[in-house]
Formats: C-alpha cells, structure tokens, sequence
C-alpha cells in the first residue's frame, strides 16, 4: 500500500475542499468524456457526469449503475436518484430502479484488527418469495474487473491461489445470506443441519445437495437459480478490495465467525463460539453481502484444479476438472483466520456433506417482468 498520506485509499471517502471545479476544462464527448469526468477526485464533477450519462442509452446507465459502489456518499445518492426517478431519459431504464435499497456500514479494520473506517453505503435487492413468509434477498452486484488469487506477499497463503490474474465478472445477482434453512426447508421440505435455528445458515450440504436445491428453486420461481462459479464469489466477496479480508488486514471475532483462538496479522486472539450463528449477525461487505468470511465453507459450481493455470478469465464456472472434487470458498466457524481470506479454496468431494458446508445462490441479471412493480 503507498505510504503517500495524500494518496485515496481504497476506503478512504474522497474529501473535497482543496480544489475547485476547474474553469473551462478540456472536455471529451461521449461515453469516454463521462468516464473521464467520473474518475475525477472532485465530487461536483462526478455527480454532473452521472447527469450527462443518461443521455447514452444502456450505456450510460451502466456507468449510473457502477456509480453505487462510488465511496462518496454524495456521488451514490445521486446515482440512487437517477435510478430512482430517471429524467430526460430516452431508454427505458430495467426494473432495478424500483427495486427496493437497504442501507449498511461497510467497516475496515487495521492489521492489530482495530477499526479505522467506518462509512454508509446501500444496495440494491430484490425479494424472493419462498412461501410461509420466508423469502430470500438477492443483491445486485455490479460487473468490474479484479484480480482473481493472492499476492506472493500474503501471509498465510496457498500455491493453489496462484497465478494471480485478471478476471471480467459480469453482472449478477447473489443471495444475501448463504441459504438459511428457513430457506432451505421451503424449498427442499427437510433440513440436514447438524446446527439447527430457521435463521442459521443451512450446514452438511454436499455439492449435490446444493446444485438440486437450485433446480427446484429454478421450477418454483421461474428463473435460473445456480451456485456461484468461483470467480464470481471471489469477485462478490472483495467488493473492490485487495486486501486479505474485505474488512481489511485482518478480522476479529466482533466481525466475523470463525476460532479465534487463530487470528491473523496483529489481531487479538477472540471467542471460539464453535457453531454457526444467525446470518446477518455482523455488518456485510462493500457489496452487501453477509457471512462471506466464517460462518460455513460455500460451495461453487467449479470443478477442482489445483492452481489457477489455464482457469477462465471471463467469470465463468471452470468445468474441466475433476468432477468428483468441487471448490469450496470462505472458511467457517470452526477454522482459524488464515482459512477465511478472500482468496482462500478448498475442494472437498462433491458427495460429501459435512457440519462445515453451506452455499449461497447466484441468478441472472435479467429482471422477469413481475418484478417490475416492486
């Protein structure tokens, strides 16, 4: 990280002040003018981009869009608006724009796992109804690029998150939570778990197990549930981060559910609560996603490789492994820190469903129409 105390961090919010819109700027037209004036460090600047780009169709929408995981407070409202009651634009805007917000702290912690960052942020979801009032909350995650695997530098680390390369995600929506069994039972009507509580993430899952649960909660709603692939759920986990822990150099049992009698970095040794606790319990990601640190391994749809060469770079499922082995991300409850690092993978037998396993669910980022008036 730069030790220049003037430089952005990546959590840092940008802080306005010192500089003045400048007078009679070289602009550039277009969707590479918006883009320009988007990255600037001046905040009245982005926000007057995000204007222009309603006049560029899905293009500019797409950029509006991005505009949500901005960390300015300033520049996410005004994207939110824009979504929200869309003016003088000549596209029609998908049903995201009505689509339901809900609001977090995204938080960061340093290397000794003291917090030294704390900030409002929002995401957008939408409900699924399961029946019996359980439903189950997908998150929109916007597409970007990231490197996929661990620095040489990370402490901890495995060979078989190397090389580290660049992967393009697109779009999606993912669940919340991993699957509680509240959730589990309203689609499946039984519930394996060794731990049990309708608010618990649902544990000894196999990888069979969880790829039928989204069949049957493809037939029940009409769209195509799957698992993540496994870029994708590095991806959603990071959030735009590239440190160890979307919470930063490290985590704490006050974060995250995992034996804390294992920290990592300078952190303090924590609890060991040696079970899953209800999902949601601790604050989520930049994304807003919960749980994706501790709490249970979660499947992916990946066949097992044993390093990243020759692995996809578009943020598909990798299937030309060994088909017995599938990936598991994430660490759990009972594993120490360094097994719960964004780039950290496992592959267990597909078969196999133990007290450590769970899943989350993916779906397409196409809106079905009856959504539309939410």
């Amino acid at each position: 990280m730069s030790q220049n105390q003037n430089e952005p961090r990546e959590y840092d919010a940008v802080r306005g002040g010192q500089n003045l819109i400048p007078v009679n700027p070289a602009v550039l037209g277009g969707i590479p003018g918006v883009k320009s004036r988007l990255a600037s460090p001046i905040v009245e600047v982005r926000i007057a981009a995000l204007s222009e780009a309603l006049k560029y169709g899905e293009a500019g929408l797409d950029l509006i869009m991005q505009a949500l995981q901005n960390e300015s407070m300033q520049v996410k409202f005004a994207a939110s608006s824009l979504l929200k009651y869309p003016y003088d634009l000549k596209i029609k805007l998908p049903s995201l724009h009505n689509f339901p917000v809900f609001e977090f702290d995204v938080i960061t912690v340093d290397a000794e796992g003291k917090e030294n960052s704390r900030r409002k942020s929002f995401a957008h979801y939408f409900p699924e109804d399961l029946g019996n009032g359980v439903t189950l909350d997908m998150v929109y995650i916007p597409g970007g690029i990231f490197m996929m695997g661990s620095p040489a530098t990370e402490s901890g680390r495995y060979n078989n998150e190397s090389p580290q390369h660049q992967v393009t995600v697109s779009a999606f929506y993912a669940g919340k939570y991993p699957i509680t069994q509240a959730q589990y039972e309203a689609v499946m009507e039984n519930n394996p778990s060794y731990f049990r509580g309708e608010k618990l993430p649902v544990d000894r899952v196999s990888w069979n197990q969880a790829v039928e649960f989204c069949r049957k909660l493809s037939e029940k709603t009409g769209k195509i549930y799957r698992l993540l692939s496994e870029a994708e759920w590095e991806y959603a986990c990071r959030a735009g981060t590239t440190t160890p822990f979307y919470l930063g150099e490290t985590i704490t049992t006050d974060l995250v559910n995992y034996n804390g009698q294992y920290p990592y970095a300078r952190a303090p040794r924590g609890l060991y609560r040696e079970q899953t606790i209800d999902a949601g319990s601790f604050p989520p990601n930049p994304f807003g996603l919960y749980d994706m640190h501790g709490q249970v391994w979660e499947w992916c749809s990946d066949e097992g490789h044993y390093n990243y060469d020759g692995a996809p770079t578009d943020g598909s499922s990798w299937e030309t492994g060994t088909s017995n082995f599938r990936v598991r991300r994430g660490g759990s409850w009972n594993r120490d820190a360094v097994h719960c690092r964004a780039a950290i993978r496992f592959y267990f037998y597909a078969r196999l469903s133990l007290s450590l396993g769970g899943f989350r669910v993916a779906v397409a980022l196409a809106v079905p129409s009856s959504l539309s008036s939410l």
